[in-house]
C-alpha cells in the first residue's frame, strides 16, 4: 500500500489497492482518516495468475464461457470478505477509486494506450475507466493466444497469463463498483 499512496487521488474518500501476483492476489481497503489513510480491511486470496491459469487452461473454442469461469473462480475467493457496508457505500457512490498493481494490470494499460513496447512513464499513474479496462480486456480475448504473444506489451512468456490478470481485475470490479 505505501508503494503506491501517491497515486491515491486526495479526493477520494476510500481507495482499494489490488496487488496481482502469481500465485494470490491481495486487496487493502483504505479510508481516509484526517491527512491520510488507515487500513479498513485487508485479504490475501489465494487465486493469481498462475494458479487461475493453470485452473483454467485455454480452450480451442469458447473464449467467452472460458474468461467467465475464471471472473466466477476469482468473484467467489473474495466474496469472503468482510468489509464494513460504511466503506461498501463510499464505492458505490462513485467516492472511491482503485490502485491497481501487478504486471497483469499494467499489461492492460499498455494495452489500452496501444503501446509498440511497454513504456512504465506511460502506465504508472495511468487512470483507466471500468470501461476501458473491460475493452482491453475484450481486445486481447479476441486476439487470441498468438495475437496475445505478439502484442510486445505481453509476449510469448505473458500470453497466457495476461487473461487472468484481466479476470481477476475484473471479478473485483464486479464485486466492488
Amino acid at each position: 500500500v505505501e508503494g503506491c499512496r501517491n497515486l491515491f487521488d486526495d479526493k477520494a474518500e476510500a481507495v482499494l489497492v489490488i496487488d496481482v501476483g502469481g500465485g494470490s492476489t491481495e486487496l487493502s481497503w483504505q479510508v481516509r482518516r484526517g491527512d491520510g489513510y488507515d487500513t479498513a480491511a485487508w485479504m490475501s486470496a489465494p487465486v493469481g495468475v498462475v494458479t487461475l491459469a493453470e485452473r483454467h487452461p485455454e480452450p480451442e473454442s469458447g473464449h467467452d464461457a472460458w474468461y467467465e469461469a475464471m471472473v466466477a473462480d476469482m468473484g467467489a475467493a473474495i466474496a469472503v470478505v468482510e468489509v464494513d457496508a460504511a466503506v461498501r457505500r463510499l464505492f458505490e457512490d462513485g467516492r472511491a477509486h482503485m490502485v491497481g498493481t501487478s504486471g497483469a494490470i499494467t499489461s492492460l494499460a499498455g494495452i489500452h494506450l496501444n503501446l509498440r513496447r511497454y513504456q512504465r512513464d506511460r502506465v504508472d499513474g495511468l487512470w483507466m475507466t471500468r470501461g476501458d479496462c473491460e475493452a482491453a480486456a475484450t481486445r486481447l480475448l479476441d486476439l487470441g493466444p498468438r495475437g496475445r504473444a505478439a502484442e510486445s506489451c505481453i509476449g510469448p512468456d505473458r500470453a497466457d497469463l495476461v487473461l487472468a490478470g484481466a479476470a481477476i481485475l475484473e471479478a473485483v470490479q464486479r464485486l466492488w463498483p
